[in-house]
């Protein structure tokens, strides 16, 4: 089995995704690919960043080609469910050609007035308001020296921002403490809100890439979410 090759893909692709003072951009990071069974921290960050470039906008050819020309990674015992949807986005991506998938991407989390999948955890978030998650989460991206940039326009709480910033912290390390920042940031604003955006796109009538997204995504962050409760 081979990882995915080393590729960067240009930040200027879509909108500015960068988080001032200290940079998470998932659009800027080589994306690498390790089967599920190795629990090495580059691997979970490949996959964060890999899914914090696909949610912030539609994938370009080199990003298609980059996931479809992975190795097909053999199903186990364990985590089967995640080589399994891995396999499957691989394969959609072969077949799938790059306007399209912009498309599709743009009629399903863009949309015009309304998107009809939307990608901020806090909709998902159903028991505090809006304003009130925004606030806490600006002030613990601030706390780490993290901010929006001012290119950038979507809030704090896109999914493919919050997947960055677990990307980021995955990168401070596995002592004790940066393991207890990335549990209670997932737990805070991704363990609850990723079951209903993932769902909402499966359900989709438009989704045919993005299915497949959807449901690696859903596939890792359950993997996610049962690695995280050790700590």
């Amino acid at each position: 089995m081979r990882r995915l090759p080393r590729r960067g893909h240009d930040g200027k692709q879509g909108r500015d995704q960068h988080l001032g003072r200290k940079t998470v951009s998932a659009a800027l990071t080589p994306l690498k690919f390790q089967p599920p069974e190795v629990p090495e921290d580059g691997a979970r960050a490949g996959y964060y960043a890999l899914l914090a470039r696909l949610f912030y906008s539609g994938p370009d050819a080199a990003l298609l080609a980059t996931i479809g020309g992975a190795d097909e990674v053999a199903i186990g015992a364990e985590q089967s469910a995640l080589a399994d949807a891995w396999n499957k986005l691989a394969a959609a991506a072969r077949m799938m050609e790059a306007e399209a998938a912009r498309l599709e991407y743009d009629e399903i989390l863009v949309g015009t007035g309304k998107a009809e999948v939307t990608p901020y955890a806090s909709y998902y978030l159903a028991d505090t308001g809006r304003e009130k998650i925004l606030a806490r989460l600006r002030g613990e991206l601030a706390g780490w020296g993290l901010a929006r940039s001012g290119g950038a326009h979507e809030p704090e709480d896109h999914m493919a921002g919050l997947f960055d910033v677990m990307r980021h912290l995955i990168s401070l390390g596995s002592e004790d403490a940066a393991l207890q920042m990335q549990q209670g940031f997932f737990d805070r604003y991704i363990a609850r809100s990723y079951p209903g955006f993932c769902g909402a796109i499966s359900k989709s009538e438009k989704a045919n890439f993005y299915k497949h997204v959807a449901h690696f995504a859903e596939s890792f962050l359950l993997v996610e979410t049962e690695a995280l409760k050790v700590f």
